[in-house]
């Protein structure tokens, strides 16, 4: 990439970190590339629809999840270090208004952006699941994608709830309850 266009696609990041924190992920692609200084056809070089932008803004937080799930790969309670990882799975999904409902869609998209972010994260989920049930913590039936799309939906009932701090944890614990041997 030239020296420009990386900087224009540095800007057009940070930008999109600030607008998506700001006003969600629906935040104008318009108002992000203005403040860019970039015009739009300059965003969509760069990112061909929002979701490419908003894969573009996690590659940070993935990969902050992903050490974290590594961190968590030894720990001597398997199953603690599970929940461990799906309440840092709840917190990323409620950084920015809307990203729970994008990275559902997302699991049902696997052409989409966001998709190529959530892989990596079903993998080092799935070794932290494994491992817990293994250790006979949790039951055999569970599915990494029923935990992620739980942790969505429970991130999504959080945000939608803003005057009820403890809701997510609250239903997460309901929903570990569920899935303990």
């Amino acid at each position: 990439m030239r020296a420009d266009a990386r900087r224009n696609h540095e800007r057009l990041l940070a930008e999109a970190r600030a607008a998506f924190a700001a006003h969600g992920t629906d935040a104008s692609l318009e108002d992000i590339a203005r403040r860019a200084g970039v015009g739009i056809g300059t965003l969509y070089r760069h990112f061909p629809n929002r979701e490419a932008l908003l894969g573009a803004v996690f590659q940070d937080a993935l990969a902050a999840l992903l050490r974290h799930s590594a961190e968590l790969a030894d720990a001597p309670e398997p199953c603690t270090a599970l929940v461990a990882w799906l309440r840092t799975l709840i917190t990323h999904a409620g950084e920015y208004r809307g990203l729970a409902v994008a990275l559902m869609s997302a699991s049902h998209d696997r052409s989409s952006a966001l998709a190529e972010c959530s892989e990596p994260l079903r993998a080092a989920g799935l070794r932290l699941l494994t491992r817990a049930q293994e250790a006979g913590a949790v039951r055999g039936d569970v599915s990494i994608g029923d935990l992620i799309q739980l942790t969505n939906a429970i991130a999504l009932a959080a945000e939608r709830t803003p005057e009820d701090p403890e809701l997510a944890d609250r239903l997460l614990t309901l929903t570990l309850r569920g899935i303990k041997s």
